[in-house]
């Protein structure tokens, strides 16, 4: 394998866990559900996806094929976080809509 493709592989991995942590930490630190619910989502996405297609390079480079477990995990990734945080976000707004119009 090329110096070139591990700096790659190894700046994904980085830049992936870099992502990740800023993304728990911002679930463990933001304030509000709808503030909290941009950590997973947004940043953690990216970190995961960026070290998945650190896993695809890695193991396309080393084995005979295009290794394609990985490029399937990450696109089933990138479209269903965002649809279950727009989700979950939609059920918390209609259950605090419901509870100010108990108290009204």
């Amino acid at each position: 394998m090329s110096i070139w493709i591990e700096c790659l592989i190894s700046f994904l991995i980085l830049v992936g866990a870099g992502f990740t942590l800023l993304g728990s930490i911002g679930l463990a630190r933001l304030p509000d559900f709808f503030m909290r619910v941009h950590g997973p989502t947004k940043t953690t996405t990216l970190g995961v996806g960026a070290m998945v297609i650190a896993s695809a390079i890695y193991f396309s480079v080393t084995a005979d094929g295009i290794s394609l477990h990985e490029i399937i995990a990450t696109v089933f990734l990138f479209i269903t976080a965002p649809v279950s945080a727009h989700l979950l976000t939609k059920a918390a707004l209609h259950t605090a809509s419901e509870e100010v119009m108990k108290r009204d």
